[in-house]
């Protein structure tokens, strides 16, 4: 077996190399077109702009050969990146040591002449080769030498151009998507905040009339629930007005927080009937993490267990546990359940299951895709397990 020369920075080399995602791409007129040119400058039959990983040579560009890649142990270029100089030529193959033996030699390419240049990059990581080659004695000129290096630096130049694309472009993608989840997040948080409104109004009804008839001691209860729901509405709308401003607050925001008093101050801000009963987790558990990315989850689940439950008794149990890399949380409710085929397609954006809950009215297909997008920004998982008639168990991951 040849034995393969290596770069002595071999291991950031094919880490730089990975980043360009350059292998197995497909073919680009802007690298023929100097592959081409290289041949005719240098007068020989074939060029190459090749990119060597652990194993393999490939080819970017190969005018004049049909081959599109090699073994790296009888490939030249794995000697020219490993030199460090800007040029290596070989005018007879069969008369270098390092070649004499070699397959690409001695078998039916017959490879005689050779001359290639390393693609540096901007941190100085030789990736691939421009090299030309021929099946006849050759030798390049001093001005053909330096041709070949100029078309080397404008391979890098466009190699360089093509991530930096792609960089912007993903970047771009990125933005897209924090804009669609802020929008979709904004909208259920909208539709949430319907919850505590809507308890405001009827307690603060339910006071007027209760103040007509005077001296009710229930007054100063009614009273009480509405500065409460007032106060966590607040509270929720300058949350989502600093997020608004700044969408990375998300998920860079992280405190520690009381997962059993979030859940009752989400409870204070639903209109929870009085036949509704949620079991809390038993042990106090303590969360770092973006506490209005656990609110807004939590209004959801338990807002739809709460509306889709036709049961004379709903019982919506909470249980969370944790492990050094995530935080598992499940919302489990004895409502309407829902139908296995439907289990991945809740997820998605504006689906409903066309039905309506306890207040006849139907649902927005906002929430649960939202919390989707949301979970997936954050490392996390949703599913759920469902038995209709019987009731539905969400599961929730999200990476520490």
């Amino acid at each position: 077996m040849l034995t393969i020369p290596l770069p002595e920075n071999e291991v950031e080399r094919l880490a730089a190399l990975q980043s360009y995602n350059i292998f197995d791409t497909a073919e680009e007129k802007d690298f023929d077109a100097i592959a081409s040119l290289a041949s005719a400058i240098c007068g020989v039959p074939i060029a190459l702009i090749t990119f060597i990983d652990e194993k393999r040579q490939w080819f970017k560009s190969h005018h004049g050969t049909d081959f599109t890649e090699n073994v790296r142990e009888f490939s030249f270029c794995t000697h020219v990146i490993a030199s460090g100089d800007d040029i290596m030529i070989v005018e007879d193959a069969a008369l270098d040591e390092r070649f004499v033996d070699n397959p690409m030699v001695t078998g039916p390419t017959s490879v005689t002449f050779y001359a290639g240049v390393p693609l540096v990059n901007e941190d100085g990581f030789a990736l691939g080769t421009l090299c030309v080659i021929d099946q006849e004695m050759q030798t390049l000129t001093h001005t053909q030498s330096e041709a070949l290096k100029t078309l080397g630096r404008q391979v890098v130049d466009k190699l360089e151009l093509r991530r930096k694309v792609a960089y912007l472009e993903k970047a771009n993608q990125d933005l897209l998507n924090s804009n669609v989840l802020i929008q979709k997040f904004a909208s259920m948080a909208a539709h949430d905040i319907k919850n505590p409104l809507s308890s405001i109004l009827l307690t603060s009804q339910a006071l007027k009339i209760r103040q007509e008839k005077l001296q009710d001691e229930g007054c100063l209860r009614l009273v009480n629930l509405n500065i409460t729901a007032t106060k966590n509405l607040l509270e929720l709308v300058e949350e989502m007005l600093a997020y608004s401003k700044s969408p990375s607050l998300l998920l860079a925001k992280k405190q520690e927080f009381n997962l059993n008093s979030l859940i009752q101050k989400v409870i204070s801000m639903l209109a929870v009937p009085e036949n509704v009963e949620v079991i809390l987790p038993e042990e106090k558990q303590m969360i770092y993490f973006s506490m209005i990315a656990f609110e807004q989850i939590l209004i959801n689940l338990l807002s739809n267990a709460i509306r889709y439950n036709n049961k004379e008794k709903c019982i919506i149990n909470i249980r969370f546990n944790q492990d050094d890399d995530f935080y598992r949380l499940e919302v489990e409710d004895n409502g309407m359940g829902i139908p296995e085929q439907y289990h991945d397609k809740i997820f998605g954006n504006n689906f409903t299951l066309k039905i309506t809950d306890r207040y006849n009215k139907k649902g927005s297909g906002i929430g649960l895709s939202t919390i989707k997008d949301l979970l997936n920004v954050l490392n996390g998982n949703i599913y759920v397990k469902s038995v209709p008639g019987e009731g539905a168990t969400f599961f929730i991951s999200i990476k520490k």
